[in-house]
C-alpha cells in the first residue's frame, strides 16, 4: 500500500519518469536482473529530495542505482523504490585545477576531458565503465590511481532529503568503499587535480587504455572486476590457479582473458554468475587459503 502511495506522489511531479516494475536487466551492464518494484528518474536535486523524503514518510526502501557497472541484481529484483539519477546530475563544471562533476557524469568522459585540458590525477579511470557517483562509493581505481586521493568534496542529501556537504576531512576511503553517512546520496563530486603538459597526461591515460584493452574481455556484457585483489596478491591469479578460467554455470562463465571476470554470453541469470562465486570462493580457499570478497555489489531478491 506505501509503495502504490509513493507512485501516486511521484507520478504527478515525474510523470514518465516513475515506472513500476521496470527490468532493471535493462539498467545494468552486466544485463542482469529482475524488475525494480519502482523505478524513479529523478532530473533535479529538488525532485531528487522529494523521492527521498516520501519515500521516508512511507517506510518505502531506496536503492541507488547509479549507472548499474558494478552492481549484480537478483533475479527476483529490487523491492521498493529505485532511483537513477537524470538530467542535471549530468553535468560537469571545469574550474582552474578543480572539476565538479553530478554523479551521473560518466567517469570516463571526465577523465577524458580533464587530458584534453591538461589536467592529471583521473588518468587512471580511462575504461573505468560507470558514473562518478558509483566511483566514489567503490573507491574505484587501477593501476596505482584510485578516486579517494584526488576527491576535494562531496555534495548530496541525506535520508529525509536534506542537503548535506562532507569535505575531504569528512570522508573515510578505504580498498574499494567510501564509508558514507547511512542513507546519504551523493549528487555531485569536485575533484582536485594538477596542470601537467596534455601530451604527457596523454600518454599516460593511452598507457592505461593500452593496458586495460590487452588484459580485459571486451564485448560480452560483464561487471568489472568481481573479488577484490587480497592483500599482496590478485584474485585473477588466485582464480586461474584453481583451474577455473572459462569455467561455465548457465549463462555465465570466468572469462578466459581476465579471471576475475565473469562475462554474461547473453543468456546468464544473477544465480549463474552467483553460483559462479561460491565456486571461485571455494577452489581458491581450498587451493591457496584465502578467502576472496566480492567487489561487485549483490542486490535485490535471490
Amino acid at each position: 500500500m506505501s509503495l502504490a502511495a509513493l507512485h501516486q506522489r511521484l507520478a504527478p511531479v515525474l510523470g514518465e519518469r516513475v515506472r513500476a516494475g521496470e527490468p532493471l536487466a535493462r539498467h545494468t551492464s552486466y544485463r542482469i536482473g529482475g524488475p525494480a518494484d519502482l523505478l524513479v528518474r529523478p532530473d533535479t536535486v529538488d525532485e531528487l529530495s522529494l523521492v527521498l523524503r516520501d519515500a521516508r514518510t512511507l517506510g518505502v526502501r531506496v536503492t541507488l542505482l547509479g549507472g548499474g557497472s558494478n552492481m549484480l541484481v537478483g533475479d527476483g529484483g529490487i523491492r521498493g523504490v529505485v532511483v537513477k539519477l537524470g538530467r542535471d546530475f549530468r553535468r560537469v563544471d571545469w574550474q582552474a585545477n578543480a572539476v565538479r562533476a553530478g554523479t551521473a557524469v560518466q567517469l570516463g568522459r571526465l577523465a577524458r576531458g580533464a587530458v584534453a585540458r591538461g589536467l592529471a590525477g583521473l588518468e587512471h579511470a580511462e575504461g573505468i565503465p560507470g558514473t562518478v557517483g558509483g566511483a566514489l562509493f567503490m573507491n574505484a581505481g587501477a593501476y596505482g590511481g584510485e578516486v579517494a586521493g584526488i576527491v576535494e568534496k562531496v555534495e548530496g542529501l541525506d535520508g529525509g532529503g536534506d542537503s548535506l556537504a562532507l569535505g575531504r576531512d569528512a570522508l573515510a576511503f578505504t580498498y574499494r568503499r567510501a564509508h558514507l553517512p547511512v542513507g546519504f546520496v551523493a549528487t555531485a563530486v569536485t575533484f582536485s587535480l594538477r596542470p601537467d603538459e596534455p601530451d604527457v597526461v596523454r600518454e599516460r591515460m593511452d598507457g592505461v587504455r593500452a593496458r586495460r584493452l590487452a588484459s580485459q574481455p571486451q564485448g560480452a556484457p560483464n561487471a568489472g572486476s568481481i573479488f577484490k585483489n587480497p592483500r599482496g596478491d590478485h584474485a585473477g591469479r588466485l582464480i586461474e590457479a584453481a583451474g577455473l578460467k572459462g569455467w561455465r554455470v548457465g549463462g555465465a562463465r570466468f572469462s578466459e582473458r581476465h579471471a576475475n571476470f565473469i562475462v554474461n554470453d547473453g543468456r546468464a541469470r544473477a544465480v549463474d554468475v552467483h553460483a559462479l562465486m561460491a565456486i571461485a570462493q571455494r577452489a581458491v580457499w581450498e587451493r591457496s587459503g584465502v578467502w576472496l570478497e566480492p567487489e561487485v555489489r549483490l542486490v535485490g531478491s535471490w
